[in-house]
């Protein structure tokens, strides 16, 4: 029984791993989402014509950031 909970969770953990990857190699490209990451709303046509990498609405970018703000290390470089 733990083997099939141990290969569900490997399995799992390389989904996520494989997803991304694919949200770093769309950013590099500059390839956005018409859909948002978070919520699943539309992105904004202006914000997509503005930041045409962006995967996230502006809503959710703002928390996004707010979240990475506070979370980050003291000291440390701040990437998102």
């Amino acid at each position: 029984m733990d083997e099939k909970f141990h290969a569900l969770a490997v399995a799992q953990t390389e989904n996520e791993i494989a997803d991304g990857i694919d949200t770093v190699r769309r950013a590099l490209v500059g390839e956005g989402q018409d859909e948002c990451e978070d919520c699943g709303d539309l992105i904004a046509a202006a914000r997509r014509k503005a930041i045409p990498s962006a995967t996230r609405c502006i809503q959710c970018q703002g928390a996004f950031d707010l979240l990475s703000q506070h979370f980050a290390k003291p000291g440390a470089a701040h990437t998102v």
